[in-house]
C-alpha cells in the first residue's frame, strides 16, 4: 500500500478484552462485542479491497459524510468480516451511496427500517451465504457479519446512532444484520441481478430499505392464484400499506415455489398477479382507520394499489424447501423517497474469489 498510512484514532489496551471494553464505553458498538481492529487485520482488510486507506467510496450528502476505505475496513473487521468479503462490502457501499437510495431517510426515519443487503451470483456460495433454511436466521458468517459491518458503518461514519440520528420508534432484528443470498441453485426462475441488469454470470448486491420480514403462511393452497392471494393479503395490510405507493420485496419458499414453476408462473407473472390484485378499498382503509369515512359508494369502492407498477416487487427465491411459506418485505415510505439499488460485485484482487 505504498506510503499510505491510518488516520483513526489509535486505542491503546492492555489485552483483546480490554478492546471490547473500550469500544463499548465510547459507543463505537452496536451493543454486541466486536473483533478488535488491529492495524494488521485492519491492513489485510484493504489488501483484500485493493484500496488505500483514504479513497473516498462514497458519499451521503445529506449528512456531509463521506466513507473511506479505511473506515469500511474497521468497521468489517469489528463486525466479524473476512477479507473475503471484501467484494461484497464495496459493492454494498457504493450501492448505500446511490442518490436513488437515499441512505438518510430511511435510516433517520421514526419507522425503524432496516437494510436489507441481497447477494446474487456465484460469490454468495463461495463465501458460504445462506439463501435456504433459516433464512433471517442465525448460523452462517457471512450473512450476519456483512450485514452487521453495514450496520457498524452507518453507525460509525454515518452518524445513523439510535437517539441521535436514528430516531426509530421502533426497530426490528434486522438493524442488527439482515442479510441473505437468493437460492439460484434450486430456482428455475431468473435470479433478481439478471432481472435488474446485471449479467446472470456475474455477482451482484441488491440494498432495499425495509420493514422486519412479514410472513405469508398457506399450507393448503395448490393454485398460483390462492397463494399469491396469501401473499397479497399481507401486502396490503391496513395498518402499514403505504397510501402513495412502495416498493416491496417478496421471497418465495420452495415449497410455493414448486406450486407456482410447476404450472409455469415466472417471476414476471408474479409481479403482474400481485400488482394486479395487492389492493384495498377506500371503505376497507377507512374501516381500519387509515381514512376518512366515504361519503359516496363510489368513493368507498374505489381501490388503493400497494404498487404503483409491477416492477416495484422484487421477487427472490429464497427460504426453505417444506412449508408453505413466503414472505413479504414492505418498503420505506412511497418508492420516490428510496428505492433498492443494485450494483455490481467487482472480482476481488487478493481474496481469491472470483465473482
Amino acid at each position: 500500500m505504498g506510503e499510505a498510512t491510518l488516520q483513526s484514532e489509535r486505542v491503546e489496551v492492555s489485552d483483546p478484552l480490554a478492546a471490547i471494553e473500550a469500544y463499548f464505553e465510547k459507543g463505537w458498538t452496536d451493543g454486541l462485542p466486536v473483533v478488535p481492529p488491529t492495524e494488521e487485520r485492519i491492513w489485510g482488510m484493504l489488501d483484500a479491497m485493493g484500496k488505500s486507506p483514504e479513497e473516498i467510496l462514497g458519499e451521503i450528502p445529506a449528512r456531509a459524510r463521506k466513507i473511506t476505505a479505511e473506515k469500511l475496513a474497521i468497521n468489517a473487521v469489528m463486525a466479524g468480516c473476512l477479507p473475503a468479503y471484501a467484494p461484497v462490502l464495496l459493492a454494498t457501499t457504493e450501492a448505500l451511496c446511490h442518490p436513488a437510495f437515499s441512505a438518510h431517510g430511511p435510516t433517520a426515519s421514526t419507522s425503524g427500517m432496516g437494510i436489507l443487503i441481497i447477494v446474487n451470483g456465484p460469490i454468495a456460495s463461495q463465501i458460504g451465504m445462506n439463501a435456504s433454511e433459516n433464512l433471517f436466521g442465525p448460523g452462517w458468517r457471512a450473512n450476519a457479519t456483512i450485514g452487521r459491518a453495514l450496520r457498524l458503518l452507518l453507525r460509525n461514519a454515518c452518524g445513523a446512532i439510535p437517539g441521535v440520528l436514528d430516531r426509530s420508534c421502533f426497530g426490528h432484528p434486522g438493524k442488527l444484520t439482515y442479510c441473505i443470498a437468493e437460492d439460484e441453485a434450486h430456482s428455475p426462475w431468473v435470479p433478481l441481478h439478471a432481472e435488474r441488469g446485471i449479467p446472470a454470470a456475474g455477482s451482484a448486491v441488491t440494498l432495499f430499505a425495509g420493514e422486519s420480514p412479514h410472513q405469508a403462511c398457506n399450507h393448503s393452497a395448490s393454485g398460483p392464484e390462492a397463494i399469491l392471494a396469501t401473499i397479497a393479503d399481507v401486502m396490503t395490510a391496513a395498518g402499514r400499506l403505504s397510501l402513495s405507493g412502495q416498493q416491496f420485496v417478496v421471497i418465495i419458499a420452495g415449497e410455493h415455489r414448486r406450486r407456482l414453476s410447476e404450472r409455469g408462473w415466472t417471476k414476471k407473472d408474479v409481479r403482474a398477479w400481485l400488482s394486479e390484485h395487492a389492493v384495498r378499498s377506500e371503505a376497507d382503509l377507512a374501516r381500519a382507520g387509515r381514512l376518512p369515512p366515504p361519503e359516496t359508494a363510489e368513493q368507498a369502492a374505489r381501490q388503493h394499489r400497494a404498487v404503483a407498477e409491477p416492477e416495484d416487487i422484487l421477487v427472490v427465491a429464497a427460504g426453505g424447501d417444506a412449508g408453505g411459506y413466503s414472505v413479504v418485505i414492505p418498503g420505506w415510505s412511497g418508492k420516490l423517497h428510496s428505492q433498492a439499488v443494485t450494483r455490481m460485485i467487482a472480482p476481488c484482487p487478493t481474496c481469491r474469489v472470483e465473482p
